[in-house]
Order: structure tokens, then C-alpha cells, then sequence
């Protein structure tokens, strides 16, 4: 059996899933040791919980042991006196071989409550010693011998002369130099960026520490401007590791180009420029799709089908397509234009009138905001079905993707002379610039690419139009004003016009404001998604994007300015924007608790704890840490039992208060010593729940499970048991991930 516990006593531990009582003592289940090894550790002071922290360590290392593992004390319990004999004399892991040893020492090594350890070896007389250098050779030496894979160094001892050793040396030199490119797993190199932006966020949060506040350091202040310049630096670098030109895409382009131009009896060329230019790998990959569609479009609409009518209009008999691609900044810039006929802006309009896209009279539309038009969902001016257009998937398909890698999408045209798509896309998804703004006690970041211009506005700037609502005048301009406050239903925001500040935004050619309650300033923050939980509530279709860690750990709300513009005037389009009914994706997972353990295992592992006055039960293979409540960060239209989310060591997790998720009307006491948060990992999401207690660990029988009462009026409820002369109800964690 893989890890079990071999003390005398069952070890009260997660660490393994089937408890093993052994028939012999200790000193006789060591008896095979190759090494005697063992390790005595001690948990971080204050850490509290040091039991439970024991058992969730001792259920990690049993996952990479081969053998049998003894702990001191045994039978690790969930109890006060194990508790204070771990704080005192500290938890010493008897390895059964010296493979279990390497391995659970880099399980200990990676528990961040673990403060400090020490290497004991058993000696003859069966006395406990610091293990010194030679016998961990000894033992290394010995898994070699074992089938353990160790490095090999090979040594010369045959001698060479000068001649053959200069060849040597050459020919090292010379193999080298054909090693200056690597290849390298995306995976790492996104896992890379995750650190350096960790490493971004945790040196912001030095440096700005409230401690140094009103202290004169100037060591200090020069050694953080040091590593900020040091941080940026490796930003950069690793920003640039990912960087792939955008040559690798346009090249694609030509063979649309030449097959549609023998099918369609059109003669074009494709040109590019700017084959050099790099972005992000992941966003070259989502721009793929889009440049394919619109490289079709030129193709199929814009080149005149006839060679004589572009000779009438004094164009060459080929058509050109051209590519180009070039750096702004922070953002390149991709513009696909053709020399074709153009869009007619009168075609355009009487289209979209007959398909009621349009949101205000003909009359006032631009030339410009006609021509955006032609990305709304559902438009289109071909009548007729073919092989390249008229299939109902529009322009619309290319502005979600490249709205899902931060950029927009414009469009020019004149007639007769060609049209021009232009694609705005950042350099990398996971840094932005952004603009701190606060709207009651809800923070915000806005992209300063999405960003024209903030002013402080009057009363008399205000008007109200019966077909757009509520606008600002400013300038020649009326644009449509939407405030935070009202759209995300937040309490406590600012109503009076002129006590806020005005932030007009644009994208895509259109321009709106929206009132915050003021601004709190510039930064660059690192890009954090959503959590898994919260994917079921399309939240970005209301504008919010994702969330990224302050310099203080607190968390801001990225905003998506794109679609709180469509959700604020109705626009978004017919997809359900509701919960999804994650019951239907999971119909044929098994949601039986006890069926979710190990065929062979006759007993489970129940952490217990309280919600109100009643006494609960979870398995706790899904138990990844229990932590003392602290900031939760609140999210605009989520139901009040999803409290917000917590910074987790850079891990974004939401928190689910367990009584109003079960029907009470008063949520936990965040304030009370008691309550804690239970992190959990569920159907591969992490999230966490906030409880007024948490008591122990048992060991229950399968057989002891009953079926939940009659009168059991929540799916969440799979069971009961008794513990300790208590009836515990025992979570569906499977029911818990489902949204309602």
C-alpha cells in the first residue's frame, strides 16, 4: 500500500487514504530501512492549527512514499495535546527507504508553514543524530545502486596531447556555438511570466509598505529604486522571450490569397510589411483566425471582380492586398487594406436599418460610425450564399477575438479607392498599464489604452435624451454617460455629478464616459483571470475582465470598457448572459460522496466544522489549507452568498459564506477568532468557504454513513453521520461547485 502509516496507533492524518493498523512495532517496520533516515521539523510560531497542518503535510508526503512511514508522535490527531507536543518538541517523519526520504524531504522543503528541520540518522544504538555529510553521500550512493538515476561525471584519465587537446577544445567550441537557440515549452515560459509578475506585485508592496510611512531611509529608498529599475529590467526580458514576429502568420495569408484568386477569377497580390515585427506568442495565435477573415472579405468583397473596372477607375489590372504590421508603444498595429471599391456608407446604413441594428436616427449617424456598423452581430450585405460569405458569420466573429486579447477593431473606407481594417493589440496579455479609480468601497482599473480623457464635469453639462438616456455635453459633443454606481448596483457610490470624475473612454471608434468617485493614479498591473467559479456568470460580458493584485495585496477589478458599453445600452447580443446550469455539464459525473472514494477503502477522512449551530462534515481529500479570515475583495452581480475573492499567495480564490449559501438570513461573523476559511479543490476548482468553526479530523466507517433525512431540503447535503455522539451532515463538495 502506497505511504501508510505504520504507527501503532491509526495515524489521524490525511496521510493516506486508507489507514493501516501494521502488526509490528516502529523499530520493526524500520527493520528494511536502507538508511535510518528520518527528519524532525517545526511549524512557523503563531501559525496556529499546527495538527492540522501536520496532517495535511503527512498526506502529501505518504502520495510520494513507497513504504511505511512512522511519525512522533503517533497518531496524529486533530487535538490540543498533540498540538502542544508538536509546538514543543516538533514532528519527527520516519522513512522507510532512502528513495521515501529524497522525496519527502522536498515535500517539507516546499510547505511554506514549515519553519525550520533537521536530518536525524538512526545509529546502532538506535539514538537519534544529526546526519552528516558523508553518510547522505553514502545514501545517495546507494540509490544509485538502487535504479535511482543520478547524474553521471565522467573523469579523463587518460592522457592527451597538446595537438589532441587543442582539437578538443575546438571542437567544444565549435558545438557550442550551434547551441544559441533552445526550444522551450510555452507552459514554462507563461509559468516565467506568473513569477515575474509575482515578483512585480511583491516589490511594489515593499516599497510602499505602510511601516516606511513618515520614516526618512535613504539606503533604503536608493536600494528600491535599485530593484525597481532591476524588475523592470527582467520584465523586459522576459517579455521579450515570448515575442514571436508576426512573419509566421502573414505568410499564411498568400495561399488564401492565390487559391481564392483562381477560384474567384481575380488576379491580386498579397505585400507585407513589417514581417519583423514581434508580440506575444499566445496573442499571435489568436489573431490567426481574425487576419484569415478579413484577408477573405478584401478577396471576396472588396476587389472588383471585373479587371475593367478598375482599369476605368485608373487602377492597375492586379489587385493588392496589403499587410503591415508595426510597433506604438505598447501596442502594434496590424492594418489589412486592399485598392478595391469600398464600402458604400448608404448600402451599409439601409442594411442595417432592415436588420434593426441601428440605436438613433439615420440622420445622425457619422460616415465613421456607419462604417462600425459592419461588426455588429448578425449584419451583412451579401444576398447570396458562397463558398466565402453570405453564412451569417460576420465581421462581429473578428471583434470578439480580438477583444479577448485586449485589442479593438477600426475601419476606413473610401469609395472606389479601397478599405482599410485596422487591428490595436497590445503587446503581451499579462502586464498592462493601468488607471486606479474608486467607486464606493469597490476599486477599479481601467486600460490606459482604452483611455481619452478624465475632467471634472457641472450639472449644466448634463442631458437627457428620451432615445439614449442620460449624455454630457462635451465640446460639440453629446456622449452617453454611465455611472458604475447604478450599472453595477453599488451602494454608497457618488450621485452628485460634480462631487465625481468623468473618464472618457473609447474602443472601436465609439466614445462614452463613466463617473467614478475619483481617481487614485497610474500603474502597471499584472493581469490576473477571473477564477473558474466565477465562469459560469460570463461576468465579461458586463465588463469585467479580470483582476490583478495591488501593491498593498488588495485586489482591483479590471474593467472591459468594450462591453460595459454593451451591457449599459442593451447591445449585448441573444447568448445566454445568465448563470449557466452547470448540473446539465456535470449530468453524468458521479456526485454519490462515498462513491468518490477508492473502491478498496473502507474508511474516510471527515474535516468537521460548524455553520451556525449546526455541525458539518467534508472529505478531506479535497482539503488543500485552512486559513484565518482576512481582506475579502467584494464583485459587482454575483449572488450575496459569493462574498469576493482572496489573495492567496498571488492566487485569485473565491470565498462562499456557507450560511447564506444554505438559507440563513445572517451571514459568518468575519470578525469572530472562530471563523476561518476551508480552502478546497473541486472538479479542478479551487475555492474557498467561510465557516464559524472548524473542530477535527476523524476516521469514520463507510458503513456508518446514512442517507440524509427525509426533510433535507438542500442538494448540497449527501449524508449524515455521527461523531463524537454528534450527528454531522455531510457536504456534496461536487453539488457546491454548481452555480444556482
Amino acid at each position: 500500500m502506497k505511504g501508510e502509516a505504520a504507527d501503532e496507533t491509526p495515524v489521524e492524518a490525511l496521510a493516506a487514504d486508507e489507514t493501516i493498523i501494521p502488526d509490528e512495532a516502529p523499530s520493526d517496520a524500520l527493520a528494511h530501512s536502507n538508511s535510518g533516515l528520518s527528519v524532525q521539523l517545526f511549524f512557523d510560531q503563531g501559525s496556529g492549527m499546527e495538527s492540522l497542518r501536520a496532517i495535511m503535510l503527512l498526506k502529501s508526503i505518504a502520495e510520494v512514499c513507497n513504504e511505511q512511514i512512522v511519525t512522533i508522535p503517533p497518531g496524529v490527531e486533530a487535538t490540543t495535546e498533540i498540538t502542544q507536543h508538536i509546538i514543543e518538541h516538533g514532528l519527527t517523519i520516519i522513512f522507510g527507504c532512502d528513495e521515501d526520504f529524497i522525496n519527502g524531504l522536498e515535500i517539507i522543503k516546499q510547505d511554506i508553514y514549515v519553519d525550520n528541520y533537521e536530518i536525524l540518522v538512526e545509529s546502532e544504538t538506535n539514538t537519534a543524530a544529526p546526519a552528516k555529510a558523508e553518510e547522505v553521500k553514502d545514501m545517495e550512493q546507494k540509490d544509485n545502486t538502487a535504479g535511482i538515476k543520478k547524474p553521471e561525471i565522467k573523469e579523463e584519465t587518460k592522457p592527451t596531447d597538446g595537438k589532441d587537446a587543442k582539437k578538443e577544445e575546438k571542437h567544444d567550441l565549435a558545438k557550442h556555438s550551434k547551441t544559441n537557440l533552445i526550444n522551450v515549452n510555452l507552459s514554462k515560459l507563461d509559468s516565467l511570466m506568473a513569477l515575474v509578475g509575482e515578483l512585480v506585485i511583491t516589490q511594489s508592496m515593499v516599497t510602499s509598505s505602510s511601516d516606511l510611512k513618515d520614516l526618512k531611509l535613504d539606503n533604503f529608498t536608493k536600494s528600491a529604486r535599485q530593484l525597481r529599475k532591476l524588475t523592470t529590467e527582467l520584465q523586459d526580458i522576459v517579455m521579450s522571450v515570448r515575442m514571436v514576429p508576426v512573419a509566421g502568420v502573414f505568410q499564411k495569408m498568400n495561399r488564401i490569397v492565390r487559391d481564392m484568386g483562381q477560384k474567384l477569377g481575380k488576379e491580386v497580390q498579397l505585400v507585407t510589411i513589417g514581417n519583423d515585427t514581434e508580440i506575444d506568442k499566445t496573442i499571435v495565435d489568436s489573431i490567426q483566425d481574425p487576419l484569415m477573415h478579413i484577408v477573405r472579405n478584401s478577396m471576396d468583397h472588396g476587389i472588383e471582380s471585373d479587371a475593367n473596372d478598375r482599369i476605368a477607375f485608373g487602377k492597375p489590372k492586379q489587385g493588392t492586398i496589403t499587410l503591415k504590421a508595426e510597433h506604438t508603444g505598447s501596442e502594434v498595429i496590424i492594418t489589412i487594406s486592399d485598392d478595391g471599391r469600398g464600402m458604400d456608407p448608404d448600402k451599409i446604413l439601409a442594411s442595417a436599418k432592415e436588420k434593426g441594428l441601428l440605436t438613433k436616427p439615420e440622420s445622425e449617424y457619422t460616415k465613421k460610425e456607419i462604417l462600425q456598423l459592419t461588426l455588429l452581430p448578425g449584419f451583412s450585405t451579401k444576398t447570396q450564399v458562397t463558398e466565402f460569405s453570405g453564412r451569417g458569420v460576420g465581421m462581429d466573429v473578428v471583434t470578439k477575438n480580438i477583444e479577448k486579447v485586449g485589442g479593438t477593431v477600426y475601419i476606413s473606407s473610401e469609395m472606389g479607392e479601397g478599405t482599410v481594417t485596422t487591428f490595436k493589440i497590445p503587446l503581451t496579455l499579462a502586464i498592462i498599464d493601468g488607471m486606479e479609480c474608486r467607486v464606493s468601497d469597490y476599486q477599479f482599473t481601467i486600460p490606459i489604452a482604452n483611455i481619452r480623457q478624465s475632467f471634472k464635469a457641472t450639472k449644466e453639462d448634463i442631458i437627457n435624451d428620451a432615445a439614449r438616456g442620460e449624455m454630457i455635453q462635451r465640446g460639440d459633443e453629446f456622449i452617453t454617460l454611465v455611472r458604475l454606481n447604478h450599472l453595477y448596483k453599488i451602494d454608497g457610490g457618488i450621485d452628485d455629478i460634480e462631487e465625481g470624475i468623468i473618464m472618457w473612454v473609447e474602443f472601436a471608434g465609439i466614445s462614452y464616459c463613466l463617473l467614478v468617485d475619483e481617481l487614485i493614479g497610474q500603474h502597471q498591473v499584472v493581469v490576473k483571470p477571473l477564477p473558474l467559479y466565477f465562469g459560469a456568470y460570463n461576468l465579461r460580458d458586463f465588463g469585467i475582465t479580470g483582476c490583478t493584485i495591488l501593491g498593498d495585496g488588495n485586489i482591483s477589478i479590471i474593467l472591459d470598457v468594450p462591453n460595459i458599453f454593451n451591457f449599459a445600452t442593451g447591445r449585448l447580443d441573444s447568448r445566454n448572459n445568465g448563470p449557466k446550469d452547470a448540473s446539465l455539464e456535470e449530468e453524468n459525473s458521479e456526485t454519490n460522496y462515498i462513491a468518490e472514494e477508492k473502491i478498496d477503502s473502507l474508511m474516510l477522512k471527515l474535516l468537521t466544522f460548524t455553520v451556525g449551530e449546526k455541525p458539518f462534515a467534508i472529505n478531506t481529500d479535497n482539503v488543500m489549507e485552512i486559513i484565518n479570515v482576512f481582506t475579502i475583495t467584494q464583485f459587482p452581480l454575483l449572488p450575496d452568498y459569493i462574498k469576493g475573492v482572496i489573495n492567496l499567495r498571488g492566487q485569485i480564490i473565491p470565498v462562499l459564506d456557507m450560511r447564506l449559501k444554505l438559507g440563513n438570513h445572517q451571514s459568518v461573523d468575519m470578525g469572530s477568532m472562530k471563523s476561518c476559511i476551508i480552502i478546497l479543490e473541486v472538479n479542478s476548482t479551487t475555492l474557498g468557504i467561510l465557516v464559524d468553526e472548524v473542530f477535527l479530523v476523524a476516521d469514520v466507517e463507510k458503513t456508518a454513513i446514512a442517507p440524509p433525512p427525509a426533510n433535507n431540503k438542500h442538494d448540497l447535503i449527501t449524508g449524515i453521520v455521527e461523531i463524537e455522539e454528534m450527528v454531522h451532515l455531510i457536504f456534496d463538495l461536487s453539488a457546491l461547485t454548481k452555480v444556482a
